[in-house]
């Protein structure tokens, strides 16, 4: 039995908590840039997968011209019909799928993209591999992953905060998973297990996650993130201190009033 299944476990008030708190916290700048990235390619049909509430998805809708056939899946289906409940600008298709099993016939689309969802596949080269048999000849995977969580610093806070509430079992969910698959060797060896013979490229951008207090950033995590799951399992009554204990350490770091922290990840281009 997976010890770490509730790492995919986006439901109850997750998907809510993730779209209104995280979303514009750390997924919207890099959802801007994967989508940039996918038009200029001119596809004219696309797979997103691991779309969670659809932040990329509606950047895709709104910059690809509306003969593009895209198709947005997620293995959680609550953060599908979150997704689908804030809409896109014209029509999508939402589906839930495994993205190590998917649902579609080979070499069926130029594009398959993904934001910061491979880390979750618990056998990602298969995933890869899966991208790769539904991908046309000369289509391009599309991907992008969180980097080391010392680059990424609301995260990295939080996640000390916690140990220091639960020192005997502290909740590693952000180490574990969101940033546990950012070195470029692993990626490249995975890619090319999967399939890919051309040499990936990777792109390293750094951006600002800003927020009103650092009350959001705390809440974002600790309770729009699996990492609930995991704070909740500790502790019946550990929610509200676990929130309040990392946003008294976002504030110790960042200031009281409005807080400014880094964050970077890593974009991976793999054409098949």
């Amino acid at each position: 039995m997976d010890r770490f299944g509730t790492d995919k476990h986006f439901a109850g008030s997750i998907p809510e908590l993730y779209e209104s708190y995280l979303v514009p916290l750390i997924f919207e700048p890099y959802a801007a840039d994967l989508a940039n990235r996918v038009a200029v390619l001119n596809p004219s049909r696309v797979l997103e997968t691991a779309a969670g509430t659809g932040v990329v998805t509606r950047e895709l809708a709104n910059a690809l011209p509306t003969h593009v056939d895209l198709v947005a899946t997620d293995l959680n289906q609550p953060m599908l019909d979150r997704a689908a409940a804030v809409g896109t600008r014209r029509p999508v298709k939402w589906q839930q799928a495994d993205a190590t099993q998917l649902p579609f016939d080979d070499a069926s689309f130029d594009i398959i993209v993904c934001q910061f969802g491979m880390m979750f596949f618990p056998d990602k080269a298969r995933a890869m591999s899966e991208a790769r048999r539904v991908l046309r000849p000369g289509g391009t995977l599309l991907f992008n992953v969180w980097d080391h969580i010392k680059e990424n610093e609301f995260a990295n806070t939080v996640t000390a905060a916690l140990a220091e509430i639960f020192p005997a079992d502290p909740p590693l969910f952000m180490v574990r998973t969101p940033h546990g698959y950012f070195d470029p060797k692993t990626i490249s060896r995975d890619l090319a297990k999967a399939g890919f013979s051309a040499v990936p490229r990777f792109k390293t951008i750094a951006a600002r996650s800003r927020a009103t207090s650092a009350r959001v950033p705390a809440i974002a995590y600790c309770q729009g993130t699996p990492l609930r799951n995991e704070i909740e399992a500790r502790s019946d009554a550990g929610m509200a201190e676990a929130t309040s204990a990392c946003a008294r350490a976002i504030a110790e770091r960042f200031g009281a009033g409005p807080v400014d922290g880094k964050i970077q990840a890593h974009i991976v281009i793999a054409q098949r």
